[in-house]
């Protein structure tokens, strides 16, 4: 992925030197990272309910601020964080705009070291990248790029970039409308009627994320076929089924969330070559159709 001379986001906001923080209860978006993580690091479905309770609760924290040194891996690593950052904003800008939806607003990228807090609760490290909603910002502790390389396999600077994307995904769902009417249905909903709902949710934002990856190689030249490959191999390592099995053997549909390796890879790559957002409505289509 060829960045060289791209402008780095200015909506950044550096917090690896703090770690602590309040909690006060996940969000939607957190546990469901909760339980993808859980699933990837080889936790089974007990697990992930465990954790879950584990960092959702109320409680009090403390925030302390360490005089430490980043590697060159690190800077690096968050160099690029806000250079795609700022790809998603040009894009996404462009196309609200172009479309007539409105005025794109931009997020914050909050880069952390081993928790934070946030609008949606308590971030912490083992919760991988997540949105939050409630305060329109994206939360990465940028470790999460080492495990998914040494997890997973899932390697690559467009791999990494895919990450980014579909958190901002979730943003201009949120922006839109769709986050917030999807998750008052799933607060009416049965456990497994939700996480069919949240599948779609997650599936829409891999098309969304497809859909800058679509606009980001047209309007910067900056992609080639590797690069796009890197996004459809890390999808297809990242579905519920992969995970699952990876972790426990066996894959129990009822409990996936973000969709099956072949779904995310479908959506990833028909938002790339659509460049539409009305192509990815998600919501409309039978669980068979997704």
């Amino acid at each position: 992925m060829k960045l060289d001379g791209r402008r780095e986001s200015a909506n950044v906001e550096d917090r690896r030197r703090m770690s602590g923080g309040t909690a006060a209860g996940l969000g939607l978006g957190g546990i469901l990272v909760v339980g993808l993580i859980t699933l990837l690091m080889g936790g089974n479905i007990g697990d992930v309910i465990q954790n879950v309770q584990n960092v959702g609760g109320l409680g009090a924290g403390t925030v302390t601020t360490e005089n430490r040194e980043f590697t060159p891996e690190e800077e690096a690593l968050a160099k690029f964080s806000r250079q795609i950052l700022a790809s998603t904003e040009d894009v996404w800008s462009s196309y609200f705009k172009q479309n007539g939806i409105g005025t794109y607003r931009n997020p914050t990228l909050v880069l952390y070291t081993n928790a934070t807090a946030t609008g949606c609760g308590t971030g912490q490290a083992a919760m991988g990248p997540f949105y939050c909603s409630a305060d329109e910002n994206l939360y990465i502790d940028l470790s999460f790029f080492s495990t998914m390389k040494r997890s997973l396999g899932a390697d690559g600077d467009f791999a990494y970039a895919y990450v980014i994307a579909h958190e901002v995904g979730h943003h201009v769902q949120n922006l839109v409308g769709t986050l917030g009417q999807a998750h008052s249905q799933m607060a009416r909903m049965s456990k497994t009627d939700a996480n069919r709902m949240s599948v779609r949710i997650e599936l829409q934002a891999d098309f969304y994320a497809g859909v800058w990856a679509h606009y980001e190689g047209s309007m910067f030249g900056s992609l080639d076929d590797g690069d796009l490959q890197e996004a459809i191999n890390c999808a297809s390592v990242i579905g519920d089924d992969y995970l699952q099995k990876k972790s426990q053997g066996y894959a129990v549909e009822e409990s996936f969330t973000h969709g099956t390796a072949a779904q995310r890879m479908r959506w990833l790559k028909k938002g790339m070559t659509t460049g539409d957002m009305s192509q990815g409505n998600t919501f409309k289509l039978a669980d068979n159709q997704l």
